[in-house]
């Protein structure tokens, strides 16, 4: 039996091994659609042009050109769940969307599961946690996947909707202060960094420093926000996800924050399950269905 160290030496040589032909991978399309929603491989770029990312790509029936949304998945600090972690899919939020005539693409980062590549989202100790790094990193990846997507002739290049869960939602709320091309609209499904600190349920690493990155975030927010939690998220609770919001509004942002009915046993994974998401139906109705800013309509 190997001791955790080695086993994450095998997984950084194991990378390493097979980066170089990686860097000869065409992005784009990898094979056939299936089901559900068409549903198909992609590679899109990431930071490092020797690692692109896999993604999952879902679009309604016909050629387009579709309004694209992109959704921004969870992390985790523990660097063997990263590697272990099955390609995010979101399938049933994915559904939703498409039902709706959105494309759908679900990209995952460097430092995840198939993607591999060194992860670039570290937010650092519990006490010295860099949050707003950490959020600049995931907004960066998802801008480039965004902005490759964008260049697809099936895309319609404005009105992009993007929606994060977790660590992805964070790394959309610093994208909002970023002005990003063609965004309408940004939903955040339980955003934050440092939940369930020491794997203890209600436990936030520095939630004065997540205040302080929230509101840094709302003061160049150039996107409206969609908030929503779970009435029982243990990792970003109501009450501190509320005072994230406020801190956000007060700077600056535009957001709207609900708190959504308790879902199963672990409200922070709602995003990831049928139940879930119609939970959350309302709301992201709301959101889809709103007329395009005024920015975002001219060519």
């Amino acid at each position: 039996m190997h001791s955790p160290k080695v086993i994450v030496a095998l997984i950084v040589a194991a990378a390493l091994g097979f980066g170089a032909a990686r860097a000869q991978s065409v992005l784009g399309a990898q094979g056939e659609e299936s089901e559900p929603d068409r549903r198909q491989q992609w590679l899109v770029p990431s930071p490092d042009p020797a690692w692109p990312a896999h993604a999952l790509l879902f679009r309604p029936p016909g050629a387009g050109p579709f309004p694209l949304a992109l959704i921004a998945h969870a992390t985790t600090q523990n660097v063997l769940r990263r590697a272990q972690m099955p390609q995010p899919e979101y399938r049933a939020l994915a559904g939703f969307l498409v039902a709706r005539g959105l494309a759908v693409l679900v990209p995952e980062r460097l430092g995840h599961g198939a993607t591999g590549g060194t992860y670039l989202e570290d937010q650092g100790g519990c006490d010295d946690a860099d949050y707003s790094r950490s959020a600049r990193a995931t907004a960066g990846q998802i801008r480039r996947a965004l902005d490759y997507l964008r260049g697809q002739p099936f895309i319609l290049k404005d009105h992009t909707v993007i929606v994060g869960h977790s660590a992805g939602g964070w790394g959309a709320l610093a994208l909002a202060a970023e002005k990003p091309e063609g965004v309408s609209a940004i939903i955040a499904l339980a955003p934050g960094r440092g939940g369930r600190a020491n794997d203890s349920p209600n436990q936030v690493c520095a939630p004065h420093t997540l205040l302080a990155s929230a509101a840094e975030f709302g003061r160049h927010a150039k996107v409206p926000v969609t908030w929503l939690v779970a009435a029982n998220d243990s990792y970003f609770p109501p009450e501190l996800s509320r005072r994230l919001a406020d801190a956000f509004r007060k700077a600056g942002g535009r957001v709207d924050f609900h708190v959504l009915p308790a879902y199963g046993g672990e409200g922070h994974w709602l995003a990831e399950s049928e139940n879930g998401v119609k939970l959350a139906a309302a709301e992201l109705d709301r959101v889809l269905s709103a007329p395009r800013p005024a920015a975002t309509r001219k060519r």
